[in-house]
């Protein structure tokens, strides 16, 4: 008996080896394949001429390890390397993205939970939510920036504010889809052992929606991080990701390769978030009670 249990011990770890090594090399695929075409696309054209659909240089597409050298470089005379501020104003727009997402997250459940109690709330107010992300964020940055600003704001809850914007969105449709997901006759069984509409909330429709709120919150995730980049710009906030990517978009010209590697924190940043938010789905869903459908 002892020899059967080391050996299905010993096959479930040989068998776990090669799956953590594919889905290793799957994330290393993407990224290789990404540069691979980034230095063929720029050789075709320094060797052929070839410069469709636009014209390839130094300036227009560095090379990769011109981006990655960048990251050692001061950003000013006897300044830190670039890596160490970017890390900085990645760390500032974090916490805005983060206190947005929260934010959003919060908004998004809740109106979800009162469009899914109030059908003629959902009727009329559905519409309403859904033209809300038709207006650019570029056209309402400024407005909710000043705004609160003339109120004494401070600009990061400005940023934190735009960027629970773009989060709440995902969040409310997916998780009105998901509270509207148990079936008809759970729902009827519950009623008639007079569970309350609370008790139906918390212990089935809840549970069923785990995966669509996890959905939208993967995609709320990056969104987040893009309203707290976005909303740094008319707040004038400097010390964020957004203030980086305005400052070295002035000296594009000269040092193009310090944008090129501030756009590659950024994109670090949304994966890192998204990861997370990953990490926390695995953990909620997998003790979510099961068959609540």
């Amino acid at each position: 008996m002892p020899s059967m249990e080391a050996a299905t011990v010993t096959g479930m770890q040989g068998g776990n080896g090669p799956g953590t090594l594919r889905k290793l090399a799957t994330l290393l695929v993407v990224p290789v394949a990404l540069i691979v075409l980034w230095e063929g696309y720029k050789w075709l054209w320094q060797t052929t001429g070839w410069g469709w659909p636009f014209v390839v240089n130094d300036t227009t597409m560095p090379h990769v390890y011109s981006i990655l050298q960048a990251f050692s470089q001061p950003t000013t005379t006897g300044g830190p390397p670039l890596i160490q501020s970017l890390l900085h104003a990645a760390w500032f727009t974090m916490k805005e993205a983060i206190a947005g997402f929260l934010l959003g997250g919060v908004i998004g459940f809740g109106l979800a939970v009162l469009l899914a109690h109030v059908r003629l709330l959902e009727r009329g107010l559905l519409p309403f939510v859904v033209g809300s992300q038709t207006v650019p964020i570029l056209a309402i940055a400024p407005m909710v920036v000043i705004g609160l600003g003339s109120k004494g704001v401070q600009g990061w809850k400005s940023v934190a504010i735009l960027a629970a914007w773009l989060t709440f969105f995902p969040v409310a449709i997916n998780t009105l889809r998901g509270l509207k997901s148990p079936d008809r006759r759970a729902v009827e069984l519950m009623q008639s052992y007079a569970a309350s509409q609370w008790s139906i909330l918390w212990r089935l429709r809840v549970p069923a929606s785990l995966p669509y709120i996890f959905t939208a919150l993967k995609i709320s995730a990056t969104a987040s991080v893009i309203g707290a980049i976005i909303g740094e710009t008319p707040a004038s906030i400097q010390d964020g990701l957004g203030g980086a990517i305005v400052n070295f978009n002035q000296y594009y010209s000269l040092q193009p390769t310090f944008l090129w590697a501030t756009n590659i924190i950024c994109a670090a940043m949304g994966l890192v978030f998204f990861g997370l938010v990953v990490i926390a789905e695995h953990l909620v869903v997998r003790r979510a009670p099961e068959n609540v459908v």
